[in-house]
């Protein structure tokens, strides 16, 4: 707490002493000091916490502020970040754990030793500018404050001996560019399946070994990547779609594979680009990366090039608010393809069409 807000609540507690002092002179008989001054300050701890705790996160942080800001008039509270929280006694701003969950815009902050008044002794203080939620709970040693907001951000965290600053930063505020990859399906969605094989299992896995070109390109500040999931879950189209926009993306691409509309078997084969055919005729738009898409994937894995097709009637198409293309690598109802699909070698070459089509797209001006 800060030290004007220290001094406050001694000036409040001294007038309760001068108070409790005068009802002593008049009824010395009643009891003694100390159980007067110990209930005087249960009473005011208390009317305080109830309080604080009929407010939500967001309006015990604006309460705060508030508090602060007018105790702070001669003597203004300066910290340079948008968030600052106390550290409990003892607790270093390095055992702080933070995870991020980017598909969601779901941030936890697990606080060692902080008990479930911690929210409430220690006030956070800082600007709630794109945060949508607030929460605090204490569970297995930790106290746990979780953020949802309104947008994809990025921390950039400081400690000093007292205090754990956060900045919230967009992602073009750390990279220079920003890209999207959705693995279709997932989960209990597994998509097209033929002989036992998943589709989901085979969006992913091409994702992922994207997912290691990108990794070991070195270049971390040039081109940020998000994934709507690198494991065998299934966001909401929603969410997925919504990682794009809130992100601020410059491109959107969602990898998917192919089946003909009877499911079975047949000698089609080939890579269809899906694109958003209502802003088909937009310079840098969804049908010119959709374009891109197309010509670097068939140039890496010598698939048919099966031309672009219309996809609005597709949700996270539809959606998308930045360039999208839905690549639909293959047929998984051609035998000779679903082969291919399976093979780490072919998914590594249609990896790096996927590369290859992001990088030319960004070269192009996307």
């Amino acid at each position: 707490m800060e030290e004007k807000v220290l001094k406050r609540t001694g000036i409040f507690l001294s007038l309760i002493s001068v108070l409790i002092c005068g009802s002593i002179f008049r009824f010395p008989q009643i009891r003694s000091v100390s159980q007067l001054w110990v209930e005087a300050m249960n009473e005011y701890e208390l009317k305080t916490q109830a309080e604080q705790l009929n407010m939500t996160g967001l309006e015990l942080l604006d309460y705060n502020n508030e508090q602060a800001k007018e105790q702070a008039k001669e003597e203004p509270i300066t910290f340079d970040s948008q968030l600052r929280l106390e550290l409990p006694l003892g607790v270093s701003g390095d055992e702080l754990q933070i995870t991020q969950d980017y598909v969601t815009q779901t941030i936890d902050i697990k606080i060692p030793y902080a008990d479930s008044e911690y929210f409430y002794r220690y006030p956070m203080l800082g600007r709630s500018d794109n945060i949508d939620s607030l929460t605090y709970e204490s569970r297995e040693g930790y106290g746990v404050v979780e953020f949802v907001t309104s947008q994809v951000l990025e921390l950039e965290t400081s400690f000093d001996k007292d205090y754990f600053y956060i900045d919230f930063l967009t992602p073009h505020e750390v990279y220079d560019k920003v890209v999207v990859i959705d693995a279709g399906h997932g989960g209990n969605a597994p998509g097209a399946t033929k002989q036992g094989v998943n589709e989901k299992d085979i969006d992913l896995d091409i994702v992922l070994k994207l997912k290691e070109l990108f990794d070991a390109s070195g270049d971390d500040k040039s081109i940020g990547v998000y994934y709507t999931r690198t494991e065998d879950l299934n966001p909401s189209f929603e969410n997925r779609v919504g990682l794009a926009n809130k992100s601020g993306a410059d491109l959107f691409i969602s990898v998917h594979n192919n089946s003909t509309q009877s499911g079975k078997m047949s000698s089609i084969n080939g890579t269809q680009v899906m694109y958003d055919e209502l802003k088909g005729d937009e310079a840098l738009g969804s049908k010119g990366l959709a374009q891109i898409c197309l010509e670097e994937v068939t140039a890496q894995t010598g698939s048919s090039n099966k031309g672009l097709v219309e996809g609005n009637s597709i949700y996270i198409i539809r959606s998308s608010e930045v360039p999208v293309a839905l690549i639909e690598v293959g047929f998984m109802t051609n035998q000779t393809e679903l082969n291919n699909l399976k093979s780490e070698e072919y998914q590594k070459k249609v990896a790096q069409g996927i590369y290859n089509a992001i990088l030319r797209a960004f070269a192009e001006g996307y």
